[in-house]
């Protein structure tokens, strides 16, 4: 009797082939982690339980199955029947134009699921929800991503008006694909011989052109995106920064910097057992002055000094908005006076605001 595990090899090594037509053996070894001998001993297992299924001799040759021959088995098992419906993105696909689409494929699906494995299904659904999008973002309206997605499918070329910072410019694109990542689409496009990443919420028109281009053969979208969010991440502005924070705000300041930055974060000795100092290297250095800043008097910058003179005159300039406010008048329980606040923002007193 066959084994689980061989058993969903063979079924699906029959869906590779049903799904790609002519394969090598190596391709088969290679989808299916394992080796060329074992892929001839399932094709020859296939072969006698009456799969219509042969191999071609020569440079040109592979594993194919007879023109036509299509099985309905899927061998799908509860894991996976699961993993199906909890990948589901019915937001982005509506923005696609496909929400009705999948909505329907999802149920055909349901339907030709045996009964226990559609009630599991079923269930999995009520239980659990994906939302990609973060917390606090409103949804950037993408009025150009059903053109854009058009055009990515039919290879055509692409007239766009991209709202960059400073001016708006026209590019035309070979558009390669669409990329959601945090509840935001961009879109993967050639130029010029680069390949570049757009974000749709900035195309400000789209203008289909009547030109088709050659998709690179050897272009792969995900490894594409892979790389380019690593080279994103590790060449971004960065700039060190020497801290101490109250222990209890550690969590904040974390969420604040990032996982990495935190993991990385070198901790130095303090005088001020009742606090804590780091090293830490904090991105796009002319944002940094305001995040230290939403601490509050729970952080203090040490260095370097240009730093904590950008962080003391933004801390000033945001009490001169608040003139009305009497140096020393009231405040609410647990928040320092105005007379405080001005001392804590420029280290002049306060326990554990000056090294």
């Amino acid at each position: 009797m066959l084994s689980a595990m061989r058993a969903s090899r063979l079924v699906s090594l029959l869906l590779l082939l049903q799904t790609r037509g002519l394969m090598t053996a190596s391709e088969l070894a290679a989808e299916l982690e394992v080796s060329v001998r074992t892929v001839h001993r399932d094709v020859e297992a296939l072969s006698e339980a009456g799969v219509p299924i042969y191999a071609e001799r020569g440079p040109l040759g592979g594993i194919r199955l007879v023109d036509g021959y299509r099985t309905r088995l899927t061998g799908m098992t509860s894991e996976e029947a699961q993993a199906l419906f909890l990948s589901g993105m019915p937001g982005p696909a509506a923005e696609l134009g496909l929400g009705t689409v999948v909505a329907a494929a999802r149920l055909k699906v349901l339907a030709a699921l045996p009964p226990e494995l559609r009630a599991r299904a079923s269930r999995l659904v009520e239980r659990f929800h994906l939302d990609a999008s973060g917390w606090f973002q409103a949804t950037e309206a993408v009025p150009h991503l059903a053109a854009l997605s058009e055009a990515v499918w039919d290879a055509h070329r692409l007239e766009i008006e991209y709202e960059r910072s400073d001016r708006t410019v026209t590019r035309i694109l070979e558009p390669l694909g669409l990329v959601i990542k945090a509840g935001i689409w961009y879109l993967v496009a050639r130029t010029e011989d680069q390949v570049r990443t757009y974000r749709v919420s900035r195309v400000g028109g789209a203008r289909r052109l009547d030109e088709r281009f050659e998709r690179p053969a050897d272009f792969d979208l995900a490894s594409y995106w892979t790389e380019s969010s690593e080279a994103y991440e590790r060449d971004a502005p960065r700039q060190e920064v020497v801290v101490r924070v109250r222990p209890d705000r550690l969590g904040s300041l974390n969420a604040m910097i990032g996982e990495r930055a935190a993991a990385a974060a070198e901790r130095l000795a303090d005088p001020d057992e009742g606090w804590v100092r780091l090293r830490v290297r904090m991105e796009w250095p002319l944002e940094v002055p305001a995040q230290l800043l939403s601490m509050g008097s729970h952080l203090e910058v040490l260095e370097p000094a240009e730093l904590r003179s950008r962080v003391v005159t933004l801390a000033r300039r945001i009490l001169e908005r608040y003139p009305d406010v009497q140096s020393n008048g009231p405040s609410p329980a647990g928040e320092p006076s105005r007379a405080d606040a001005v001392a804590i923002a420029t280290g002049a007193s306060g326990r554990g605001v000056t090294p």
